[in-house]
């Protein structure tokens, strides 16, 4: 009889445990990752499989296109068939958690979890009282870049602020020998124009509202930096429209002192792309010249500024509020285990947001500038930048700042986005149909109007 009820209670035990591991290997994820290119969807599905492997976890990839992303996610919302997680720029996180989609409860216990003191941009993510709607993962800081070699023959200093930047525009402007003190994005149709001069515009102090929601573009500081920014591109920078292939082109002909890009120049300007080859004389012996004399400052400051700012790009890793907790494990082994792998798929453009770990807290940033970029030939951007060029990259993605997201407007920042307003007032003001002050009251009043039509 003992035999028997033993032998009872083993299959009893043996069925509970099986049952539970059929539950653990039941529990299935919806990832949504808008990174759809084929190598960059490969590299994603390898870093699902590890993660698969170790916790019994199964994931389902869903590449999404950015594009369309917002209105997916709608549907989706809709139809309560929200994904898991998903990889998204910040644009959409503050709209998405008003929505009741995002879950800042889940993305605070990651954060907390991984160790808070090591994430950068959660300012762009918070809602006060320590949480946080999304986790930051990866993103790339606007860069003034500066031919160090000629400005140290000039006696000039860096430009960290705007009178250096004017005084060096003007002293190295040569357009009679076709040399420009600066080049930066003048194109009125192009979101580009928008990111390059936000960058001058924080520096100055601007906001594109107050913490109550009220628009505020029609000040003195905006009046400043449209001013400062259309005289500077408009005087010492080559005639015509000015986009994102004319700027880096101009710079790579070793025709401008400074120019204002996105780090995603990085591996072109070591040589490491073959469609966007550094072309100037010196270049013609030694590709990576212009990486190797120039200089970077993240961060600047205007004169109605308190403190140097930098636009930033931040990509974030949001969990649903539908997610079971398994989203959590998932995510946290994203920003550790399959963190390297995941800064690999786009070196020079996702630049660590967790800079390392408690015990080690710069172990993502060192591993990151040895990770191989480039296109054509690959090499890590640590063989061409030196260790105090990475350490100014890295400590200027902890400052990462942006229009309206720290005040939970981020759709108001997308439809001011699309609807181009600001690089249209720009070029305004560079034709001379408006001065500095008409475009900031008509840019005050266009936003208002984007603002109302969003409800």
């Amino acid at each position: 009889m003992k035999h028997r009820l033993f032998a009872i209670a083993l299959v009893l035990l043996t069925t509970l445990a099986l049952s539970g591991l059929t539950t653990a290997q039941s529990v299935s994820l919806i990832f949504w990752s808008t990174e759809e290119q084929p190598e960059r969807a490969r590299a994603t599905q390898a870093i699902i499989d590890r993660f698969e492997a170790q916790t019994g976890i199964n994931v389902s990839l869903v590449l999404t296109n950015e594009d369309i992303l917002d209105s997916l996610m709608a549907a989706n919302l809709a139809a309560g068939t929200l994904p898991d997680v998903m990889f998204h720029p910040v644009d959409y996180t503050a709209a998405w958690y008003s929505d009741g989609i995002l879950s800042a409860e889940a993305a605070t216990a990651v954060i907390n979890d991984l160790g808070k003191e090591q994430f950068s941009a959660l300012g762009l993510v918070e809602i006060g009282d320590g949480q946080y709607m999304a986790v930051p993962t990866d993103g790339w800081g606007q860069l003034l870049i500066y031919r160090a070699d000629l400005f140290e023959a000039a006696g000039l200093e860096a430009p960290t602020d705007f009178d250096k930047i004017m005084a060096a525009a003007q002293a190295l402007h040569d357009p009679t020998n076709n040399f420009y003190g600066i080049v930066a994005a003048t194109d009125p149709s192009a979101v580009f124009t928008q990111q390059t001069f936000e960058h001058f515009a924080l520096a100055n102090g601007v906001q594109l509202t107050d913490d109550d929601g009220n628009v505020t573009i029609n000040t003195p500081e905006m009046i400043e930096a449209l001013a400062f920014y259309t005289d500077l591109v408009g005087n010492y920078g080559p005639p015509g429209v000015i986009d994102v292939v004319s700027s880096r082109a101009t710079y790579f002909a070793g025709q401008a002192a400074m120019l204002v890009w996105s780090p995603f120049i990085l591996d072109e300007m070591a040589g490491l792309r073959d469609n966007a080859m550094p072309n100037c004389p010196e270049c013609v012996e030694d590709p990576a010249f212009l990486a190797r004399v120039s200089g970077y400052v993240p961060a600047f400051v205007g004169p109605s500024g308190s403190e140097p700012a930098q636009y930033g790009q931040v990509s974030m890793m949001g969990i649903s509020t539908s997610a079971p907790p398994e989203a959590q494990e998932f995510v946290k082994f994203w920003l550790s285990d399959g963190y390297l792998d995941w800064l690999a798929v786009s070196v020079e453009g996702k630049f660590p947001m967790r800079r390392g770990t408690p015990e080690n807290p710069n172990l993502f940033v060192e591993g990151w500038s040895t990770l191989p970029t480039g296109v054509d030939r690959k090499a890590p951007l640590g063989d061409f930048y030196s260790p105090e060029v990475i350490s100014l990259i890295s400590e200027g993605a902890t400052g990462f700042a942006r229009w309206g997201f720290a005040q939970g407007q981020g759709e108001l920042v997308g439809a001011v986005y699309q609807s181009l307003v600001v690089p249209r007032a720009i070029a305004d003001i560079l034709n001379g149909s408006l001065t500095p002050e008409e475009a900031a009251a008509e840019l005050q009043a266009e936003i208002e109007d984007l603002q109302a039509g969003l409800g």
